[in-house]
Formats: structure tokens, sequence, C-alpha cells
């Protein structure tokens, strides 16, 4: 059987390439949206951090309807961290839409998902996304995108792929260079000639790969995949099994069954080859699961998801503030919610320690995990977390290695010689170097520990108009130490209220990260220093007051404004005696050891 009315399709990028912004016109242009309806920009970016950041985090269905065929469209995450989420979602695609923006050409997340889809042998459909930008290349970019192909040994087909050039945010797509748009039928059009229709036998035993899951209150657990072969009915009995024979097989029943249409999820009855459905009543389904007949039990092999390459350790907050801020605080409720994340997030790895008050947590990287850290504490958790680091290997031969990172740097000319020395510092190899106009494209083979608080040197360095990405290139030999932090830390000397008095005096040793009012404990971190070692002060120290008046000693003190620093910033900044913990009003970064002369003592040793 072939589905000529039905197309399953996703869409890949780098980050801020323009996804989410096309597929809004894709909607608007598929009749989605009612003449009249009013509709936020990025509408599939439905996570409140998704909306703040202007990322996508999480893979998310939609569908439209064009000339009698229903296109099933799966916006992907754009940035490195979540590419566990696209490598699992192409399993319920026949081909996909590879978005390049104009300007900036292939990048290397581009370079990433792409080989994902060239490995399955995926359709691609390339478009050049932004080509109303000033400095777009569109000369350039086909090549670029063809040397791409070539470079990742894609087939003949896959070579020959047919090329658009869009405008996401004009909603205008067209089959030349050379002449505008006017609409996005072209791309539509493109979608049905070019992209396989689903095929199967809809009359064999039932056979369905789970690649997604999302939580409901009411129903629980929801398994979000497509029918690779037969149908599937409301309140069918079918068995549950797993590829890697890790669990037994076990029976359940199909209670509720939902296909997408436009940004809503309708109820079926029934649903056949080739629909991508939502299913609820099985209650310890997981991703990589297979639904199949009873009496005919298949599991479908699931795709290998790169592993883990940053770990840091969630513990329970100890600090003198503990407690104050959060809903959920002992270690019962952290555990419970780092095991619940498992489900959803196929590329995180939790395990236990000795201690029962923390738990180790791995991610693709510092952004992964900060954005489980950041959901935790607008759901009330209360934490603390240590320094991220890297995961090692060893290879046959017992030689330690480590994860190695492609970065690629968009930089002002003018900035070069800063940004190589800082990549220098920080075991950077150079692979290439070529300009762009008045900017340089620079690309580094670099330690994932060069990475490290490296982010705010670098918008410093080149005066906030730098752009940098990078992608897990693989494991290679330890390149050697590299120094984390070239700066100390102010670090509070008894606990109390910080004062505009003891700040005044404190902001002469180093950047304050607190104004006054803020209560502080000992051991609390409430600045940086600029030389190395930690500095000690005091920032509850009040003036003593007397009755003689000095002329022009009782001026207004004048406090330099503190550096507000991010969830990130504070990551970026940890030392390895650090810890940063989190609630979900307030960030604090402290020592491991509180107390001044406990620490004093342990560093003699």
């Amino acid at each position: 059987m072939i589905r000529e009315d039905l197309r399953n399709i996703a869409i890949i990028a780098h980050v801020d390439h323009g996804k989410t912004t096309l597929v809004d016109e894709m909607l608007k242009q598929g009749g989605a949206f009612r003449e009249n309806q009013a509709v936020e920009e990025r509408v599939m970016d439905s996570n409140d951090i998704e909306r703040e950041r202007g990322i996508t985090i999480l893979a998310k269905n939609t569908s439209v309807c064009y000339d009698g065929v229903k296109i099933n469209i799966i916006d992907t995450p754009g940035h490195a961290d979540f590419g566990g989420e696209v490598e699992r979602v192409l399993e319920m695609v026949d081909g996909v839409i590879l978005l390049v923006d104009a300007a900036e050409g292939p990048m290397p997340q581009t370079r990433f998902v792409l080989s994902k889809a060239l490995e399955m042998g995926l359709k691609i459909i390339v478009v050049v996304n932004k080509i109303d930008r000033p400095d777009a290349r569109l000369d350039e970019i086909g090549d670029e995108v063809l040397e791409l192909l070539l470079d990742l040994d894609a087939n003949e087909q896959q070579l020959e792929s047919p090329v658009l050039f869009c405008s996401g945010r004009a909603g205008t797509a067209s089959l030349s260079q050379y002449q505008e748009g006017t609409d996005l039928k072209p791309l539509f059009d493109t979608i049905i000639s070019y992209i396989d229709p689903p095929k199967g036998d809809e009359n064999a035993p039932l056979q369905m790969l789970i690649s997604s899951i999302d939580y409901n209150d009411y129903v629980g657990r929801i398994g979000i995949g497509r029918i690779v072969r037969g149908s599937i009915k409301v309140n069918q009995p079918v068995s549950v099994c797993d590829f890697t024979e890790s669990k037994e097989s076990y029976n359940s029943k199909i209670v509720t069954l939902l296909q997408i249409q436009g940004l809503n999820r309708v109820p079926v009855q029934e649903a056949s080859v080739g629909d991508i459905v939502w299913i609820s009543g099985i209650e310890n389904i997981t991703i990589g699961d297979t639904i199949c007949a009873q009496d005919c039990r298949e599991p479908i092999p699931f795709v290998k998801i790169s592993e883990p390459t940053v770990e840091m350790t969630f513990s329970v907050n100890d600090s003198p503030f503990a407690g104050r801020e959060g809903k959920f605080v002992t270690s019962r409720q952290l555990r419970d919610r780092l095991f619940r994340e498992l489900l959803r997030d196929v590329s995180l790895r939790v395990t236990e320690t000795d201690s029962t008050d923390s738990f180790k947590v791995a991610g693709r990287g510092e952004m992964h995990l900060s954005i489980l850290i950041e959901n935790m504490r607008r759901e009330g958790y209360e934490l603390s977390v240590s320094t991220p680091r890297v995961l090692f290997k060893q290879d046959e031969n017992g030689k330690r290695l480590e994860p190695i990172e492609r970065l690629v740097l968009d930089v002002p000319a003018d900035c070069v010689g800063s940004v190589m020395e800082k990549m220098g510092t920080r075991k950077g190899e150079l692979i290439e170097m070529h300009p762009q106009g008045s900017r340089m494209r620079i690309e580094f083979l670099i330690p994932a520990r060069g990475l490290f608080g490296y982010k705010s040197e670098f918008l410093t360095d080149t005066k906030g108009e730098g752009i940098m990405s990078h992608i897990f290139e693989g494991y290679d030999k330890y390149k050697g130490d590299i120094e984390r932090r070239s700066t100390g830390s102010l670090v509070s000397f008894e606990t109390g209220e910080a004062v505009t008095y003891g700040l005044f005096n404190a902001q002469e040793r180093g950047q304050l990260f607190i104004p006054a009012g803020v209560p502080v404990y000992e051991g609390m971190i409430v600045g940086a220093s600029p030389k190395v070692e930690d500095l000690v002060v005091n920032v509850c120290k009040r003036k003593h007051l007397t009755n003689t008046r000095a002329s022009g000693s009782d001026d207004a003190l004048r406090l330099v404004t503190p550096r507000t620093l991010s969830l990130e910033d504070c990551l970026e900044f940890l030392a390895d005696d650090e810890l940063l913990e989190v609630t979900p009003d307030s960030l604090r970064i402290r020592k491991r050891i509180l107390s001044n002369s406990m620490r004093a003592k342990s560093r003699a040793k």
C-alpha cells in the first residue's frame, strides 16, 4: 500500500536559521488558522524557555493540508546540545527539509543533522532561507551545500536534491535565486512531488515505533510514533516489546488514539500505515518501545543515540538559606524529578552516587543541563549543582581520551588576534580560516574542557559582535591541562545583610555580583577578584557612628552597578571548589566548605 494522501517530513537546520518561522508561514498558507485568527510569532515554540530564548528545545509535530495531501511536519531543535531530539524523530519521517542561512551557510549543527539524515537514506530538499538578508551569498551557498553533501558521502540521488530559495519571514519560495517568489506553493509542490509517500502493508500485523514521549496528569504517559505496518484502533489489545530485550514484553490496550491537525490533537478511532499518532493507556511505555499485535511480536531497531559528554553533580541544597524559597527540597523529590526526566530525554544519563543526597547527571553540553536546571527551578525545586566536567574514555591501550568539539567562530576581522590568543591557551587547533566580507570565519578543533567559561570572554573580545557555535566531533587523546579560570572569587566573611558601606570597600577589590540589601552567608561568593586567589571581604560591615562630623567624609557613597549573572553565567564562573545554589527565586554561588577558617586549613594540607 502507498499512501499518496500523506507525506512525513522533518525540518532540520543549525540554530537561528529560521526553522520555526518557516513552519509558521507553512501553517498560515496551509489553512491551519482562520483568516481573522490572532497568531503569535514562532507558534511552535510553546515552552516558556523557548519563547524567552528564541530557540527550539523540544521537537514538535504539526500538519498542514495542501492539494488533498496531509503533510506531517516535525520542527526540530537547532542547538547541538539537543541533537538527541533530532536523532530519534528522524525515525518518523521519509524526507527532510535542510534549511541553510543565505549568509552564514552550512554550520556545525547543519553537518551533524544532515549526516544523520543521509545515514538513514532520507530524501533531502535544500532550502536556502533568509534570501532577503542584505549580506546574502546566494551564488556561494549552493556550492557550500554540495561540498558538504560530498564530504558526508551522500549517494547520487541525494546529490541531485532540489534547491529552493526562500524567505521564511515573508512566506515566499522560488525555484530560482533570480526570481522572487510570491508564496510557499513551490515548496509544497516540491514536498509532494519529491518526498516519497509512506509505504506498508495495511493488512499485516501492527508494528509501531515509539519515538517520543509526552506526559499528561489525566492520562499519564503518551507515546508518539509512526505506524510502520498494519493499522491501530481504539481499545485494541496490543503487545509492547523492546529491541534491546532489556525488559520483558507485556500486553496492554490502546485507550485513546490522537492525530495532529494543524496545532490540535484530534481523537480518531483508527489510523493506518504512515500515520503519526499519539496513544495513551500503556503505563510504562518508553522511547524505543515497539507496539505490536499480540500474536506477532517483532520489535523495530531503534537509532543509537550519541553518548553524553558533560557531567554535573546535582545534590540537595545544604546552605544556611536552604528550604526558604523552594517547594521541593528533599533528596527523594530530587531523585524522582531527575528519573522522570529520563523518560522523555533519551540523551540524558542519571546515576546514583555513594551519597543518598547527590546524583550524577550527564548530558550533551552545558546548555542541555542548564535547561534542565532552569525547568526544575521554575517547578519549585531547590538544589545545588557542581561545576560541569567532561566525561573521559580510555582506548584499548589504556590511554585517556577526551571529547573534542568542532568550533566555528564568526568574528570581526580586527578581533581575530585576541580570539587566536585565547584559543591557544585553551588547546584549540586551527582547521580552517577564510574571510566573509569584513568578517572572518575561523574553525577549530578544541577539547570540550576548553569551552567551559569561554562564551563571556569571547563576547568581550569581539565587542559583542562574535557568533560562536560548536558540535561534538569525537574522542581524541588527552590534550593536557587547561586553566579553567584566570580570576579568583570575593568570598563573604560573615552571615548577614550586605550594606552600602561594606560593598563600597569591597568593590575596590573586584567586580561585585550583589547590590545592597541582599542577605549573604559566610562562604558565599559576592564577586570576582582580578587576582587568581580568593579574597575574603566583609560586605556586612557598617560604619561606626560617632557624634563627630567631618567635612567631606560623610558624602553619599557611590556603588558601581553590580554584574547580574544568569544561570549560564553562574555555571561558567564556577571553580572546582564551588557550588551553585539554585532556588526558584535566587542563584547563589558558594564555596563547598563555607567556613573561612576550615577552608584555610584544608588548603594548608
